[in-house]
């Protein structure tokens, strides 16, 4: 059953390289609550108590609004193949621009994608995993490529253009700092 442990595990480093999708959960101390589903290659374990997570230009910004009002972070893994595991990531988290050294640092893990918005780096402070038992069994078919196929249709400046129009706050109003200062 389940486990709370102060650290990722050998063995739950393997089984997040594994998954095919994950989920991030963010909240500002008003508003929506925001859960994205996340796919592609866009997952890097650093070490036991810290991840990245390339976050791809979509159709809105909640994560990057939210973590500028409160940096708390939850991300879910759930087996759909093989042994039944949910495996959730809670800590605190700092975007990374373009702009931003640190973003440079952590782009080359990570496919080149034209689509490349931020990346999300996150404190892992407690690793919890719990059973599973309930989740359904899913044979993963393939990648979508639409999201990629659509950013490189952009190119770089139209992208900047969708940011600016569709990018620059939440749903409920938030700032993203998507654009320079």
């Amino acid at each position: 059953m389940g486990k709370q442990l102060d650290s990722i595990t050998p063995e739950l480093k393997g089984f997040i390289e594994k998954q095919k999708i994950f989920f991030v959960g963010t909240a500002a101390d008003s508003g929506n609550v925001n859960v994205s589903p996340k796919g592609t290659d866009s997952f890097r374990v650093i070490d036991k108590n810290k991840i990245v997570w390339l976050n791809l230009t979509g159709s809105g910004n909640e994560t990057a609004a939210h973590l500028l009002k409160n940096r708390r972070m939850t991300i879910m893994f759930c087996a759909f193949e093989g042994k039944p595991l949910i495996l959730r990531l809670y800590g605190t988290a700092k975007i990374y621009h373009k702009r931003d050294t640190d973003y440079h640092k952590y782009i080359e893990l990570f496919p080149k994608n034209i689509g490349a918005r931020q990346i999300i780096e996150m404190h892992v402070e407690l690793v919890q995993t719990s059973c599973g038992f309930a989740v359904p069994f899913m044979e993963f078919k393939e990648e979508r490529t639409t999201l990629n196929d659509w950013a490189s249709k952009q190119g770089e400046d139209k992208i900047k253009t969708y940011w600016k129009n569709k990018n620059t706050t939440s749903i409920d109003g938030f700032e993203t700092n998507i654009l320079e200062p």
